[in-house]
């Protein structure tokens, strides 16, 4: 055991982290994301127990966002026509706020946001229920 480290950040995903750089990206996928087949033969942490706010705000905890980008944060946007409310967005931005304040969240077009998942150093899997509740991030410095 280690002080100050949540316990639901796994050996994996704490090397992980750490390998990570400036401007590397982890994806935060909800119980629907598509995690293997986005992941491909790169990194997959399966945390389905736990729901992306609280895998989120571990991560964040020890993951400093980018400054250097205008949204270092990326929200997958609902699809046109799909009639489902997203409370957990204010979730998502308050624990943004709580710990990088004024980070800016942006958002991206479902396939836009598979793209640019497919690209990210590290997918994670969560049990999370909610629609739409999967983020990106991306890595800043110290």
């Amino acid at each position: 055991m280690l002080k100050g480290i949540p316990n639901l950040l796994s050996p994996e995903l704490l090397k992980i982290l750490m390998e990570m750089g400036h401007g590397d990206r982890i994806v935060i996928g909800d119980g629907n994301f598509p995690h293997a087949s986005i992941a491909g033969s790169g990194h997959l942490v399966r945390l389905d127990g736990h729901g992306a706010c609280e895998v989120l705000d571990a991560i964040l905890q020890l993951m400093p966002l980018d400054t250097y980008v205008d949204a270092p944060v990326t929200l997958m946007e609902v699809v046109p026509g799909d009639r489902v409310d997203t409370p957990i967005w204010n979730e998502f931005a308050q624990i943004v706020e709580r710990h990088q304040p004024g980070t800016r969240i942006g958002h991206a077009e479902r396939f836009r946001f598979y793209d640019l998942a497919r690209q990210c150093y590290c997918v994670v899997a969560t049990g999370e229920k909610a629609p739409y509740a999967n983020v990106i991030l991306q890595k800043g410095v110290l």
